[in-house]
Formats: C-alpha cells, structure tokens, sequence
C-alpha cells in the first residue's frame, strides 16, 4: 500500500503526533493483506477549518459530539471489521447494587459507555452522553497499548530483531541525537533519559509544541522536534511519559514492517481478536498513523482488545508477550503501579489509559476486562481514575 501525503492543515490539531515520512510497499515476507480481506483505505474528510480542530479546547458539547465522529474531523485509515468476528457472550449480570454504582459513577465521571467482561461474558454493559452500541469513540493515548502490540508482532514475525536494538537503526534520521545509544526497549518502556514535557495544559510543554513543528517541518516533524531534545539521564536510569516517544515506536515498526500500523493491524489484531466493526485510525501530514494516539473502536471492539491481550495474543506476539508487557517493568516506588510496554500496571493487572477518561483494565487472575470510553471535564483526573479503580475491584471481588 503507498501512502500519499495529506493536506496539512487536516491534522492541525493533533499534528503533534506527526511522525516522520517514508513512503511505503509491503515488506518482505508480508503481504500487504491477504486477498481474503478488505482493503484499508485511507479518509479525508470534507474541508474543515482549522480552528476548529484544536482538540482539547473542545467544549464539552462538541467532545461528547465529536469523540465519536473523528472521521469527519481528521484524515486516517479505515480498517474493516474482522472477516470472523468474535462473538461475545452474555453472562449473569453484576448484583444490582453494584449495576446502580456503576451507573452512578458514569454519570460522576462523564462516561459514555462502559462494559464489564468477567469469567467469559459480558455482565454489564450501558451508554450515555448519546452514544449507542454501534458508535465508535476515541481512544487518545489507549492506542498506544494498540502500538506495543504490533511492536510485539513485528519482533514475532521477525522484522525487528531484538528490543535491545539501537532506536537510531529504525530512525536513522536520530542518528547524532540523545537517542543514540538508546534502545527500542527503552522507549518501550520510556525510559530513554531524554527530556520531555507532557504537561498539557503548558503551551510551551514539549507535547504542546509538537504542532508548531508540523507546521514548521510537516511530514519531518516528528524527527525534527525529537532531535531538538536534551539528555536528562542515562538511557533506562528514569521513566518520563512521552507521547513522542510512542510515535517514534510507530516509526520503528512502519520502517522495519513496510506497512503503516493500521494495515498492520488489520492482520495482527483486528482480525485475530475478532473486531466486530471497522477501526479508524488518524494520520500525520504524510500519512503515516500516530503511534501515541487516535484511533477509533466500539465499546465491544475495546473489550475484545482487551480479551485479546488477557489471552495473550495467540501465535501473533512472542510467547508470554503480555505477560511482560503488562508487568511493572518501571515501578513507582512502592505504591505497586508501573509501566510496562505502554501499558500502565496496577496491583493486581494492567490497562490502558487515554486522556478525558478512556481505559481498558485488565485483572487476569479474575478473567475481567473493565472498558470505559468517556468524557470527563479536563484531561486528567486522579479522582475520575480513582473512583473507576474503586469500581474495578468491587466487580473483581465477585464470583
């Protein structure tokens, strides 16, 4: 599949997660899709302004509208639904009192579906903010667990060789940066010892000025900014959350594969985890997908992500993938939460997280997978979380 470059002012608002340009073909050894699959396509959407793509100066109105109608808002991949998808069953419902919590946390914290999996059916599930069972909604940073996946894939399928390979052999536009010397399993795990700012409400923060250099630098934005970056610590010395450094994870696997993450994806996730419906994936200026952000599930769609990483991902990842992936290899002190390879740890489990308050939790010893998609009143909120993490282990103490 070659992929074009895109108008640049459809990716204004989330520009900042660019990543550098290439162009591509299938790689060696891989199909670009299999004939019995349907082709991904890449969407435009009609003119918008861009002024109005500056997402997280959204009222909340328009996020409610929005967060579930991307598409029409930025370029991506469309990626169908799986060719057998995956049929989930229904199991006994929660006790009623803790039905009525749940529903009372939703409305608490601004959620706008959630869906309870737990020993091998769905024992709850319920909208709100309008949204309905076949709506898709954004994932912002869960997609990086989606990114980490494929990273598993591509070191399966023996396209990346080791997680101990420098970054720069992949990006090789790094090359004389503070990322030499820094592995793709640092980044991995985000400890890379270079310095970054991910404070969203600074605009002079290292993520907020991701989108001046797309404008500056357009499809090489992505190296371009991260070249800029100092050296703060030795590489795997100390962990800072880096969305940059997630799309430079997207580079790595789209270099070594020859495929953009999306059709990837199709073939390493979307179809062995059995998405009932299509996935939607944004792009950069040059058509690449945003490794650290942005694609678009149903509710059902994240859970059966989440199954597939509680199963361990088949014959598609190495062997005992998820469960190092989802291990504190980065812990926080004793608190006994971590990260793992962009996927945050709690005691317990693991999950993924996106800002406004999108999340799939994972508590393997009790077979549940916990999905919330929502939209909460500010990014962040260690209340929010706090309360949905109270929730998760009421519904995990029950048989």
């Amino acid at each position: 599949m070659k992929i074009t470059s895109l108008k640049l002012g459809a990716m204004t608002a989330l520009g900042a997660l660019a990543i550098s340009g290439c162009s591509y073909s299938s790689a060696e050894g891989l199909e670009s899709a299999p004939a019995s699959l349907e082709p991904v396509t890449l969407m435009q959407p009609s003119d918008v302004d861009p002024a109005e793509l500056q997402v997280l100066f959204w009222n909340t109105e328009q996020r409610s509208t929005r967060f579930r109608d991307m598409e029409s808002w930025f370029a991506g991949h469309e990626v169908p639904a799986s060719s057998s998808p995956r049929a989930l069953a229904q199991g006994e419902p929660l006790p009623e009192a803790l039905a009525l919590e749940i529903r009372q946390t939703m409305a608490d914290t601004g959620a706008a579906g959630v869906m309870v999996y737990k020993n091998g059916g769905v024992r709850f599930e319920d909208y709100g903010l309008g949204m309905a069972a076949g709506d898709r909604w954004t994932s912002f940073s869960v997609a990086k667990s989606f990114t980490s996946t494929l990273l598993g894939a591509a070191l399966n399928d023996g396209f990346i060789a080791s997680l101990d390979d420098p970054v720069t052999q992949y990006v090789p536009g790094l090359v004389g940066s503070a990322y030499d010397g820094v592995s793709v399993r640092q980044i991995a795990t985000m400890t890379s010892g270079v310095a970054w700012n991910e404070d969203y409400t600074d605009p002079n923060s290292d993520v907020a000025q991701m989108n001046r250099f797309v404008v500056e630098y357009g499809a090489d934005a992505i190296v371009a900014q991260m070249r800029e970056l100092d050296r703060e610590a030795e590489p795997g010395e100390k962990w800072v959350y880096k969305t940059g450094e997630t799309n430079l994870i997207g580079m790595v696997i789209e270099n070594a594969v020859g495929l953009p993450l999306a059709e990837y994806a199709q073939e390493k996730i979307v179809e062995p985890a059995g998405f009932e419906s299509g996935l939607f994936w944004m792009v950069d200026p040059r058509g690449g997908n945003i490794g650290g952000c942005c694609l678009s599930l149903t509710l059902s769609d994240y859970t059966r992500m989440g199954l597939f990483a509680l199963e361990g991902g088949g014959d598609v990842v190495p062997t005992g993938w998820f469960d190092e992936a989802g291990d504190s290899l980065v812990d926080f002190g004793t608190s006994g939460f971590g990260y793992g390879y962009q996927w945050w740890t709690y005691p317990g489990g693991y999950g993924a997280q996106g800002i406004f308050g999108q999340s799939i939790t994972l508590i393997p010893e009790e077979e549940l997978v916990l999905t919330v998609i929502s939209n909460w009143s500010t990014a962040t909120s260690n209340d929010h979380r706090a309360a949905w993490r109270a929730v998760g282990a009421k519904i995990a103490a029950i048989d």
